[in-house]
């Protein structure tokens, strides 16, 4: 059975083909009446508007490309974080008519390939998440003057807009919590160093220690659970004494506080430990997790509608979006 071709729809509608492709094209320059009867024939034919031939008129795709430069390992992992972003900016870009092309990078080859598909004119934006410093992919994609914005604040001096949470004030006040409750040897698990949440939330910590007569005792992690266990039992055995940790993240938080319980260490009475993120694993730790509320799904949403606000000549102010302490029995 042949596929209904829009001079068909034209004919039965008594109109020419040229109404009948800004109709199904979403144009505002067709009378109502017209329109209602354009539609009328594109229900009784069945029509359905060639994707290739609409792109060509309305010079988009309505695709866009979701980019994280990790490994798929990493990104299909235990982390909740790469699961909600995903979910979050689908359910947007649903919304809005669009759909998600999903891109991991993790190699030169990947990035070479990523950078290809994007100047192909394949996808109408670009959403970065998990950019690492010295990462060529952000610039790469800037130059080419497609519509991009950055989940978190880009790890690399580069002019684009992005969309991020309050990583040192949030840190900064889970560790004055620790101060106020009078731990004395407050140690970090910190995230990558070259990742900016991994930095802010560090800065964060240095912050709330500043005025203190508390000094830095730091280990780096990866953002997993199992880096924060192996950055946690380095700790103990660099610094026994110690009887605080704030972790750059929960799932570091999860592999400490088995770390700790293997040592011996009761929670939080010898050391009290507090993570960032506030996960759904966060309520069900033994014991629950303090942590630092930072709203995931929320961070996600308001980078993909930013993006979509970049196609309608919107505003490309960075947003910050507010996080708050919340407190269990781990510390």
């Amino acid at each position: 059975m042949k596929r209904p071709t829009l001079e068909a729809v034209a004919a039965r509608a008594g109109v020419s083909r040229a109404t009948v492709s800004r109709v199904v094209n979403g144009q505002a320059t067709v009378a109502p009446h017209i329109r209602d009867a354009v539609l009328r024939a594109v229900d009784e034919l069945g029509y359905v508007p060639n994707p290739a031939a609409r792109s060509l008129v309305t010079q988009r795709t309505d695709s866009i490309a979701l980019v994280f430069s990790e490994p798929p390992t990493r990104v299909f992992s235990e982390d909740p974080m790469f699961s909600t972003v995903i979910r979050s900016a689908s359910v947007e870009l649903e919304a809005a008519d669009k759909q998600v092309v999903l891109m991991l990078t993790s190699s030169a080859k990947s990035h070479a390939r990523i950078e290809r598909y994007i100047a192909s004119g394949h996808v109408d934006g670009v959403m970065l998440i998990s950019m690492h410093g010295g990462d060529p992919l952000p610039a790469a994609i800037a130059r080419m003057r497609v519509p991009v914005v950055s989940y978190g604040r880009p790890a690399v001096p580069i002019d684009i807009p992005f969309v991020d949470n309050d990583n040192v004030g949030g840190a900064a006040e889970a560790v004055r919590h620790l101060v106020e409750s009078g731990r004395r040897r407050i140690a970090t698990i910190a995230g990558p160093q070259d990742m900016i949440a991994g930095l802010d939330r560090l800065a964060g910590y240095r912050t709330a220690l500043r005025d203190s007569d508390r000094r830095s005792i730091v280990a780096i992690g990866d953002f997993t659970r199992e880096s924060g266990a192996i950055a946690m039992r380095q700790l103990l055995e660099d610094d026994p004494g110690l009887d605080a940790v704030f972790c750059g993240n929960d799932l570091m938080a999860v592999g400490a506080l088995q770390a700790l319980r293997h040592a011996g260490r009761r929670v939080p009475d010898d050391v009290a430990v507090v993570g960032f993120d506030d996960i759904e694993a966060a309520k069900y730790t033994d014991p629950p997790l303090t942590t630092v509320r930072h709203h995931i799904f929320e961070q996600a949403a308001a980078m993909t509608r930013l993006l979509l606000g970049l196609f309608e000549g919107g505003p490309a102010d960075p947003v910050i979006l507010p996080t708050e302490l919340v407190i269990r029995e781990s510390a």
